[in-house]
């Protein structure tokens, strides 16, 4: 017994020894910690998702009450019936937004809200893009004179990633509310609407519920606390046992 206690203490003095202890214990520590990152992802989604169906929950807004809210973030993912007249120049066709695998647009035009200056970007819905002719853009009615128009408050439209400056022009990759707003010189509010109301304009509206994908991140962290607990029952295997079953065979 004091000869194999010797040989433990005499292989705990060697170099390599320690190093593979301390590279096992930083394996451990990065993939326990990539774990608990991708839970605290998962849980921020949920919270999200939560926050946004409280949102939807609320009484719908009309024109007044949203620019009575003095913080834009306090009205997204809200309902509103907006009446106002249609801005027609000042359309849009954002262009590389698919609809069940076509390619096509989202129609945005602005919408001026009665009784004030301000101005809400509208989403109005999606049409098909010209595969023969991709400069060419789809006719959309804009009735004149006032209209009511109902949604969901969202964040102003998505960007998506482009080279180089935008052109201007009725086909646009993405639109940001201030230079828009100094190009057409409109008073944007720094929301949109994603318009629900039918109407006779031949737009498709399917607006994607927002919903938390946490799975992937439950997988992800199952997966770094795994190996996380693979690199442990190794280094418990070739640092503890397999010595001990090698001096037992001899």
């Amino acid at each position: 017994m004091s000869t194999a206690a010797g040989r433990e203490r005499s292989r705990w003095r060697q170099p390599r020894v320690w190093v593979v202890t301390l590279a096992a214990l930083l394996a451990m520590a990065v993939t326990a910690a990539l774990g608990c990152w991708q839970l605290d992802r998962a849980r921020q989604k949920l919270d999200r998702e939560a926050e946004i169906t409280r949102q939807m929950a609320l009484p719908v807004l009309d024109g007044a009450a949203l620019l009575a809210m003095a913080d834009p973030a306090q009205v997204l993912h809200r309902g509103a019936v907006l009446r106002g007249t249609w801005v027609p120049r000042a359309t849009v066709f954002l262009a590389n937004r698919a609809l069940r695998g076509r390619a096509g647009f989202h129609v945005v035009t602005p919408l001026r809200l009665s009784g004030s200056d301000a101005t809400v970007l509208v989403v109005r819905g999606w049409a098909p893009r010209d595969a023969q002719d991709r400069t060419r853009v789809p006719p959309v009615p804009t009735p004149a004179g006032e209209v009511q128009v109902s949604g969901r408050l969202a964040p102003p439209p998505s960007r998506l990633f482009e080279l180089g400056e935008e052109e201007p022009g009725p086909i646009r990759q993405n639109i940001a509310i201030e230079p828009f707003a100094r190009e057409t010189g409109l008073a944007l509010l720094d929301v949109s609407l994603l318009q629900t109301s039918e109407a006779d304009d031949g737009l498709r509206r399917e607006w994607p519920r927002v919903a938390a994908d946490v799975h992937k991140h439950h997988g992800y962290a199952f997966q770094w606390f795994g190996l996380c607990a693979l690199v442990g029952l190794l280094y418990v295997w070739f640092q503890f046992i397999q010595p001990r079953r090698v001096r037992r065979a001899r």
